[in-house]
C-alpha cells in the first residue's frame, strides 16, 4: 500500500463511520487489507475487534499498536467531498485517521518482515468512545505476552507532520456521576407542604467547586463539571426530585479517589440541611493515560532522526481507554499534528490528509526498532 492507497482507504471509512462496538464495516475492511499481505489474526472476543500479529524472522520482543475505530453521533457539517454518508453519525475525533495510520504501520511492517527480530500485534479497537473496548480487549489472552504499547490520537493544534510528545500524564481519568436529590413534592403556591429538592440542588452544584478551588492543591489538575439537570415538568409544580448529572476528571488515582469520596459526602450533607436525601452513583472510567518517560524519549529520538518537529503536547482533561493497555505494561500516548482548525467532538473536525503516511511510517519505525532491542 502505498500513500495515496493509504488517503483513499481513509476516506472510505470516513465516509462509512460506525458507532462504539457496531463498527462491522471498518473493521472488515482492515481485516481484508491485511489479509491480502498474508497476516495471521489471532482470537479476539469482541466481535468488531481485531488482533493482527506479525512475527519477525528473529527472536525479539513483543510490540502492541493499538488503534480505535469507532466514531461519534454527531451530523458531519465539514463540507468534505467524502464526508459522512451515514445520517447522524461522523468520525469527530479522528478514529478514522488511527485506524488508517495504524493499518498503514502494520502494511509496512509486514513487508520488512525479514528486518523484524520480534512480533507486532497490532490492535484494531472498537467502542473507544463508551471506554467499553479498551477494558475488554486489553484483557484480550493473545495480548498478555505484550511488553511495551503505542498509540496515536490526532491534535488539531498542530500542523500535519508535527509530533506531540511528552512524559507523565497525558490524558485524565473521566469518571461520571449521577446525583438524585429527594424532597416532597407539593404545589409551588404551598412550598410549605412539601420539601423543595431545587434549592438543595443548586447549593450542591455551586458548593461542589470548592472541592476544585479549596479542597486540593491548587497544582494537582482536577476538573469538576455538572452537565445535565433535570427537575419537574412544569411551572406550579414543586417536584419530588432533582437528577443532576456530571463529570470528575483527575491526573491522579489518590485525588481521584478522595474527590469522588468528598463529592457524596457533601451532597449527603447538603440535601440533610434541606430535609432532603441524596443518591450519588458514579460510572467509573478508564485510569489517566501515563506515558513511560524512557519510551518517550527514545520516541523523540527517533522523530527526530526521521525528520519530525518534536514538541510537547498541551495537558488535557479529556479521557482515552488507551490506559486500559498500561495498567502492568509501559506505553506511550502520540499526538499526531493534524491541523484542521476545530477541535475533537465538533461538527466541523477533520484532518490534513499529509499527516497519514508520515505517522505510518514512524510507528511502523517504531515497532521495528523497540521490537529488535
Amino acid at each position: 500500500m502505498n500513500e495515496q492507497q493509504l488517503i483513499a482507504f481513509f476516506e472510505d471509512i470516513h465516509r462509512h463511520p460506525e458507532l462504539a462496538l457496531q463498527e462491522t464495516r471498518t473493521s472488515g475492511k482492515v481485516r481484508e487489507a491485511l489479509a491480502a499481505t498474508g497476516v495471521e489474526f489471532l482470537p479476539c472476543s469482541l466481535p468488531t475487534g481485531s488482533i493482527a500479529v506479525i512475527r519477525g524472522a528473529k527472536p525479539g520482543r513483543t510490540i502492541g499498536l493499538r488503534a480505535d475505530m469507532d466514531a461519534l453521533p454527531i451530523t458531519e457539517e465539514s463540507g468534505l467531498p467524502y464526508a459522512s454518508e451515514v445520517p447522524g453519525v461522523m468520525h469527530a475525533c479522528g478514529h478514522d485517521f488511527h485506524t488508517s495510520a495504524v493499518l498503514g504501520a502494520a502494511l509496512l511492517l509486514a513487508e520488512r518482515r525479514n528486518e523484524l527480530a520480534g512480533t507486532v500485534k497490532i490492535v484494531f479497537q472498537p467502542g473507544e468512545e463508551t471506554s467499553e473496548g479498551g477494558h475488554i480487549m486489553a484483557r484480550e489472552p493473545a495480548l498478555q505476552d505484550v511488553e511495551e504499547y503505542y498509540a496515536c490520537h490526532t491534535y488539531p493544534a498542530f500542523p500535519a507532520g508535527m509530533l506531540g510528545l511528552k512524559t507523565g500524564p497525558v490524558m485524565a481519568a473521566p469518571d461520571a456521576f449521577t446525583i438524585t436529590i429527594r424532597g416532597k413534592g407539593t404545589h409551588a403556591g404551598n412550598p410549605h407542604f412539601g420539601v423543595d429538592s431545587i434549592p438543595a440542588a443548586a447549593a450542591l452544584i455551586l458548593s461542589a467547586q470548592t472541592l476544585i478551588t479549596r479542597g486540593k492543591d491548587a497544582f494537582e489538575p482536577a476538573v469538576l463539571s455538572f452537565a445535565h439537570l433535570q427537575a419537574g415538568n412544569t411551572w406550579n409544580i414543586i417536584p419530588e426530585e432533582v437528577l443532576l448529572e456530571g463529570t470528575l476528571r483527575t491526573l491522579d488515582e489518590d485525588l481521584r479517589k478522595t474527590l469522588r469520596r468528598r463529592l457524596g459526602e457533601m451532597a449527603e450533607m447538603i440535601a440533610k440541611a434541606h430535609n432532603c436525601t441524596s443518591e450519588i452513583r458514579w460510572d467509573i472510567g478508564p485510569g489517566p493515560v501515563m506515558n513511560d518517560p524512557e519510551l518517550c524519549r527514545y520516541a523523540q529520538s527517533l522523530a527526530r532522526e526521521m525528520g519530525f518537529d518534536v514538541a510537547p503536547q498541551a495537558n488535557t482533561m479529556g479521557g482515552e481507554d488507551f490506559s486500559e493497555y498500561l495498567r502492568d505494561v509501559p506505553g506511550l500516548f502520540v499526538r499526531v499534528g493534524t491541523g484542521g482548525g476545530y477541535t475533537n467532538h465538533h461538527p466541523k473536525f477533520t484532518v490534513n490528509e499529509k499527516a497519514l503516511w508520515p505517522a505510518a511510517r514512524f510507528f511502523a519505525e517504531l515497532a521495528l526498532r523497540r521490537a529488535g532491542i
